[in-house]
């Protein structure tokens, strides 16, 4: 994966390699880094401690040990109460605020990089408190306005059972014998004789003459 985005404010590219794969281990599902902001010192600094947020958290990063251990603090969106920075000659303090617990300071983060972390952390923190903010977990699944339509629409009607005493049947089946019109054999065969004749003259397997003489012929038999 290219960290060419991670270093586009003047990161450290040997210390953004490092954060990233350690912090990469430790993402839950739909979760991904948005932004490594790295310490820089006066003096040269060989371990410097950083801020990377993701979309869902904040994790703060110091190396101890010669870099042999790592200590992360790590806060959600849920956790945090704001997130604060001031510039000073030499970089500026960034200090996240939670609910509970002490305030948690970086000294030494260039002023570009500040800056960006604290336009994308204010970002999170309104989505956060806005009543119509839906995360990933309760984000609905995509349902198209067809098939909201289509739902509205489809509602199934209660079931109507009919009894052999029910007036309503007993109306149909009077209904059907009265309207219903006897066809008789012969009828039948004609109309059936009729259609054949009709479909040979549309194939042109006969000529006009002989479909109309043949037509009469049947017809006469009426």
């Amino acid at each position: 994966m290219s960290l060419d985005k991670f270093l586009q404010d003047g990161q450290d590219p040997k210390i953004v390699e490092k954060i990233h794969d350690k912090i990469i281990d430790m993402l839950t599902t739909g979760e991904f880094i948005q932004y490594i902001a790295v310490q820089k010192k006066p003096a040269v600094t060989l371990l410097p401690d950083s801020i990377t947020v993701s979309n869902k958290r904040i994790f703060l990063c110091e190396f101890t040990k010669l870099g042999l251990a790592t200590n992360f603090e790590i806060f959600s969106w849920n956790d945090i109460k704001d997130i604060a920075f001031k510039e000073e000659i030499f970089g500026s303090k960034v200090t996240v605020i939670p609910f509970t617990g002490e305030n948690l300071t970086i000294d030494y983060i260039p002023k570009v990089q500040a800056r960006k972390l604290y336009q994308i952390i204010k970002d999170a923190l309104e989505n956060k408190n806005n009543p119509h903010f839906i995360t990933e977990v309760e984000k609905p699944a995509f349902v198209s306005p067809v098939e909201e339509i289509i739902e509205e629409e489809i509602i199934e009607e209660p079931a109507i059972e009919l009894t052999i005493d029910s007036p309503i049947q007993e109306e149909q089946e009077s209904f059907t014998v009265l309207s219903a019109e006897p066809i008789t054999k012969e009828e039948d065969e004609l109309t059936a004789k009729l259609k054949k004749l009709k479909t040979l003259y549309d194939r042109q397997l006969i000529t006009q003459s002989e479909y109309e003489s043949k037509k009469a012929e049947l017809l006469s038999q009426l």
